[in-house]
This record gives C-alpha cells, sequence and structure tokens, in this order.
C-alpha cells in the first residue's frame, strides 16, 4: 500500500496592516549537490502528484527515446508552463514544423493565453482559444515530435501504455531514486505522475550536476538559456533563473515548486493547500535557510521581491507574504 501524502507544517503566512490573514501549510525537502537529503520539512517521503514540475524530466525522457531538438529553444518550450507569448507560441510551431505534424494534432484543451497582454491582443482581434496557446503545448508538441521520431502512434500519445509514457515514467524513477506511486490525468490531459518530494528534489540536483554534453545537462542548460520561454516574460521562474547564474527552477500547479543551483543542491516544495503564491516564497527561502545558499549580491533585490511578494492595498502595497523557514 502507498502511504497518503500527511500534509506539512506552516510555512508562510500573508500579512495585511500589520495582521497575518492567511497561512499556508507545506513540505520542504531539500538535498546536497550529490542528491542526499539534507533537512525537511513536513512530509517528503509519500508520493505528490509532481505536475509540472517533473516537465524536465519528461523532456529527459523524450530526448533518450530519440527526439532531437532543433534548437536548444525548442527543448526549453518542451519544458515550459508557457504563457503564449508570440515568443512562446512561434516556438511551439517551432517543434511541430520540424517534426512535420501541426497544430490540429495536439491534444492539450484549447485555451486563451495566459499573459494579460497576449490574451487582450487575441481576444481584440476576435480570436478565441487554440490548443497552441495552452500553458503544455510546449510539452506536448515535443511528445507529438518524439512519436514522429519513433513511428509511433500519434493519435494515442496520452495514453499511459502508449511507449512515449512508459520511457516518461521510467525515466522519472530514473531521475527521482523513487517509483511512481500513481499515474493520473494531468490539466493538459497528459499523464501525471506521484512521486516523493524527496525525490523530486534528488532529480533536480542531478539535473544541475550531470555533466556538460550529457541529456540531463542539455535539458537543465536550455531552460537556463531561455527562461522567458520557460515561463513567460513576468513569471517567477523565469526572474528567479535570470537574477541567479546556474539557478534552475520550474513551478508546478497545486503548490509544486523545485529549484536547484549547482554545487549548492535542490529543493522541492509542496504547499498543502495548492497556493502557487507561496511556493516559490518558500523554494527560494528554503535554499537561504536550509541549505545554507547565499545569493549573489547583484541578485539580492530580485530574490527579495520573489521571497518576500508585497500585499496591495488600494493600489498601495500594505504588507507581504512572509515565509517561516
Amino acid at each position: 500500500m502507498t502511504s497518503a501524502y500527511r500534509g506539512g507544517e506552516p510555512v508562510a503566512e500573508l500579512v495585511r496592516s500589520g495582521f497575518a490573514e492567511s497561512f499556508h501549510r507545506g513540505s520542504v525537502a531539500v538535498t546536497d549537490p550529490d542528491g542526499r537529503v539534507l533537512a525537511s520539512i513536513g512530509d517528503v517521503t509519500a508520493p505528490v502528484f509532481a505536475r509540472s514540475s517533473a516537465k524536465p524530466l519528461q523532456a529527459l525522457a523524450m530526448m533518450r527515446a530519440g527526439w532531437k531538438p532543433d534548437t536548444d529553444a525548442d527543448l526549453a518550450i518542451a519544458s515550459a508552463s508557457h504563457k503564449g507569448e508570440p515568443m512562446h507560441i512561434a516556438q511551439v510551431d517551432s517543434v511541430l514544423r520540424h517534426a512535420g505534424l501541426g497544430e490540429d494534432q495536439l491534444q492539450c484543451p484549447p485555451d486563451l493565453p495566459g499573459d494579460p497582454a497576449s490574451r487582450r491582443a487575441v481576444i481584440a482581434m476576435g480570436g478565441g482559444a487554440r490548443r497552441v496557446y495552452m500553458s503544455c503545448s510546449g510539452k506536448h508538441s515535443a511528445m507529438l515530435a518524439t512519436c514522429a521520431a519513433n513511428d509511433w502512434d500519434p493519435a494515442t500519445y496520452r495514453e499511459p501504455l502508449h511507449p512515449l509514457q512508459e520511457q516518461i515514467s521510467a525515466t522519472v524513477e530514473e531521475m527521482c531514486g523513487e517509483p511512481v506511486a500513481a499515474t493520473g490525468v494531468d490539466g493538459c490531459g497528459a499523464p501525471v505522475l506521484a512521486v516523493p518530494l524527496r525525490g523530486l528534489a534528488v532529480a533536480y540536483a542531478r539535473l544541475v550536476a550531470a555533466k556538460a554534453g550529457t541529456m540531463e545537462r542539455t535539458v537543465a542548460d536550455a531552460m537556463r538559456a531561455h527562461p522567458r520561454l520557460v515561463d513567460g516574460t513576468e513569471g517567477s521562474d523565469s526572474r528567479s533563473m535570470l537574477a541567479v547564474p546556474g539557478l534552475l527552477a520550474k513551478v508546478g500547479a497545486e503548490g509544486l515548486h523545485a529549484v536547484a543551483v549547482p554545487g549548492v543542491g535542490a529543493v522541492a516544495v509542496k504547499i498543502d493547500d495548492g497556493a502557487g503564491r507561496a511556493s516559490m516564497p518558500v523554494a527560494l527561502r528554503a535554499l537561504q535557510t536550509m541549505a545554507g545558499y547565499t545569493f549573489p549580491e547583484e541578485a539580492q533585490t530580485m530574490i527579495e521581491e520573489l521571497v518576500w511578494p508585497e500585499v496591495y492595498g488600494g493600489g498601495m502595497p500594505v504588507g507581504r507574504l512572509r515565509t517561516l523557514l
């Protein structure tokens, strides 16, 4: 029997006008550069759905299965939870085009861009929801490209027993050092895998510690070279990767986040109530307090904004989300 996730401890609170208005509980796993667990908060041994924090591992699996991205930008969009900005759409189109595929073969749900300006532009031009706008369309386009490279059935690529998904599951287990405890259906319709937080942290430590030229390192390098493709212009992942040389970050739905720094280690976070607003602050703060990492001086302003995000009232800052680590 697989033990159920038991939940975590208080890791953040929202303070408005000096009054603690809301609290977030969660779990945190921290590893050293070799993937050994250094410290933890809450339950890091029971499985949780990794959601989009698993995308770099899925991209790695696709490369292992024979997908050859035309550029590192194509690999970055495969690992992305993008916002539907024009640069994202162009990159998804690039993956499909180089594989001889079209948008109509994507099986992620149609959506409008997540980026407000891009969404307004689409609506102003009389456009509507499209599959390519959906935040996971980069992953889906790469899944189709992997099927094309192997002559696998593209119509069933989301099925858990499809060769592509079996390769992904095996890669996730290998990188995490943990068995996949459950398989569900992600928001985009593809399989989502459950692994313990400690395993997710181990996998991220391995990605950034891998030798140059390996597929693991190639995935990490592509994401760090193109952070705005991974998360969008204003996303916390892109801002953190731009601010801190070598940092790898990837958000997941329902309060998941994973970050890693070469020579330091990795952090995996699950916020119990699924609130994304607390996941990045807790992950970055854990690097400081639990892994003992000092962010570069030139990154301090950005890290301050991400770790202690402001709360607004009447259009003015009136408080902050405060981490409790």
